[in-house]
């Protein structure tokens, strides 16, 4: 699932929509990758472990690079509240989405997930006073709706815990808006350590308690070799395919690239099947392509007033 904002500079960076195509696709196969591996160790590992792992090897890899590149003196940023506000959004939101995981299949989670859209029209609505027209709200009722179906058998199977992909949404657009205020100034690199550093501090403080309070699932579990291994994996997954995001929004415009976001309910729906055995039933599908429909739709729209507005 891609949990990080696809705005970046683009000075100097040529438009190549193919090339955005691919490397779009290339983010949206590899990221449920890490999605399953923390579904994985949720069986040994607490979740907060996990997210931690995340965050805290994503801040070693962009250290070791910043570090080999010479640019360790540039990773304070233009603008360091700001980015250190961007991560404690996305340490929570992964945090709620890696504990989500644990107990339903990565596909349905996903799914759930992309009510994204929808959310961040509301918010933006409510906080930002946008206005949003009939047509946006009837998508996201047809969006809603379809998270509903696809609730259906996993609220009654697994409880509340079934809508913290929910949660995973409204905090993700929290962070959305907080981009649409304060625009990225900060190159990808400090974006990633800042992201990294923040959600570790977080997540480690989290831990931390969790151990001090013997609070049930907030335990710090020591992780062997192998785990160790997998959470590192995480890590570089997140720093990787958050570059390819990034990197495919510098060459390709936002209504090209947002329809292929949704390959990640596909390529998670695959794996989940070969390493778990899970696969939505028939309802289910009707249900994510409700949600797809209508993200799609905000989308097209959202895009056509923005073009209206800038004649």
């Amino acid at each position: 699932m891609k949990r990080q904002s696809s705005s970046s500079q683009t000075e100097g960076v040529e438009q190549n929509p193919l090339t955005a195509i691919l490397l779009m696709t290339s983010a949206m196969l590899l990221l449920p990758v890490m999605d399953i591996t923390a579904k994985y160790l949720s069986a040994d590992l607490p979740p907060l472990e996990i997210t931690f792992g995340r965050f805290f090897f994503q801040f070693l890899f962009s250290l070791a690079i910043a570090l080999l590149t010479g640019r360790l003196l540039q990773l304070r940023g233009k603008q360091p509240v700001v980015n250190y506000l961007r991560g404690i959004f996305l340490g929570t939101a992964s945090l709620c989405f890696f504990t989500a995981v644990k107990y339903m299949s990565v596909a349905t989670a996903i799914s759930i997930f992309f009510i994204e859209p929808m959310v961040l029209t509301i918010l933006a609505a409510v906080l930002l006073k946008e206005q949003v027209g009939p047509r946006r709200i009837g998508a996201i009722l047809v969006g809603l709706l379809g998270a509903i179906i696809v609730l259906r058998p996993t609220l009654a199977e697994v409880g509340l815990f079934s809508l913290l992909p929910v949660v995973t949404a409204v905090l993700f657009s929290f962070y959305l808006l907080l981009n649409r205020l304060y625009p990225v100034r900060d190159d990808l690199l400090t974006i990633q350590f800042s992201a990294g550093l923040s959600g570790s501090v977080l997540l480690g403080i989290g831990l931390l308690i969790g151990n001090l309070t013997g609070i049930e699932g907030t335990e710090f579990v020591m992780p062997d070799v192998p785990q160790s291994s997998l959470l590192a994996l995480i890590g570089l997954i997140s720093f990787a395919g958050h570059g390819l995001v990034v990197s495919a929004f510098q060459r390709g415009n936002a209504s090209l690239l947002a329809p292929l976001q949704y390959i990640e309910i596909v390529s998670a729906t695959l794996l989940g099947y070969l390493v778990f055995a899970n696969f939505p039933d028939g309802p289910t599908w009707l249900g994510i392509a409700l949600i797809i429909m209508s993200g799609l739709y905000i989308t097209h729209r959202e895009r056509k007033l923005r073009q209206m507005a800038s004649k």
